[in-house]
C-alpha cells in the first residue's frame, strides 16, 4: 500500500504557496480532529489538551496569514503524552490513532507556521497512515481512497466543500475506530 502524498498533491503543495499549504493541512487537521477528541475525551486530566487540540485546529482555517506563536503551539503539544517516548511502543489502537491525530497537528502547526511543503506532506502522511490502517482493519473499507480524493482537492479550483467534506470524513473515520476498540 503506498501511504505517500501523491506527487500532483506535492507539487501543488511546493508551487500553490503558502495559502495552498495552510490550507491543506487545516483540511487534514480537521479529518483528523474527532479521532484525537473522540478517544481522548473523558480521560483524567486532558481536558486542557482537548481545547487546545480544538482550539488549534480551528485557528488552521485561517489559511490567509501564518498562524500566530505556531512555534509555541509546537512546543505545548509536544508535550502531549501521545508524543512523548516510549519504551514499549504503541500497541494499544486508540493510543495509535491519537498519536497519529497529534502527530497530524503537530506538522500542521509547523507547516501553517512556515509555510513549508514538506511539513505539509508529513501531515498528509500521517492521514494516510492512519486511513490506510483503517482500511485493512474493516473490511470492505475505502478510506484511503477517500483521503486521496480529499487529498487532491487542493488541486482543484472549487474548495467551496472541503471543509464540510473534512468533518465528515473525521466523524465517519472515529466511528470506525470506535467499532474496533475492544470492549466494543
Amino acid at each position: 500500500m503506498d501511504t505517500l502524498v501523491e506527487r500532483a498533491v506535492a507539487g501543488a503543495l511546493r508551487d500553490g504557496g503558502d495559502e495552498a499549504v495552510r490550507l491543506y493541512v487545516a483540511a487534514c487537521a480537521e479529518r483528523m480532529a474527532p479521532l484525537f477528541v473522540g478517544l481522548r475525551a473523558g480521560v483524567p486530566g486532558r481536558e486542557a489538551d482537548l481545547d487546545f487540540y480544538v482550539e488549534s485546529v480551528r485557528d488552521l482555517w485561517y489559511a490567509d496569514r501564518p498562524l500566530a506563536h505556531a512555534a509555541e503551539r509546537v512546543r505545548l503539544l509536544e508535550r502531549f503524552p501521545e508524543l512523548q517516548p516510549n519504551e514499549e511502543g504503541i500497541t494499544d489502537v486508540a493510543d495509535t490513532y491519537a498519536f497519529l491525530a497529534a502527530l497530524c497537528l503537530r506538522y500542521a502547526l509547523l507547516a501553517h507556521g512556515s509555510g513549508n511543503a514538506d511539513d505539509a506532506e508529513s501531515c498528509g502522511h500521517a492521514v494516510l497512515t492512519s486511513v490506510g490502517m483503517l482500511d485493512r482493519n474493516v473490511a470492505g473499507a475505502g478510506f484511503l481512497a477517500d483521503e486521496q480524493r480529499l487529498q487532491s482537492l487542493l488541486l482543484s479550483d472549487d474548495i467551496s466543500g472541503l471543509w464540510d467534506a473534512s468533518v465528515t470524513a473525521g466523524r465517519e473515520r472515529l466511528r470506525a475506530v470506535l467499532g474496533h476498540l475492544p470492549g466494543r
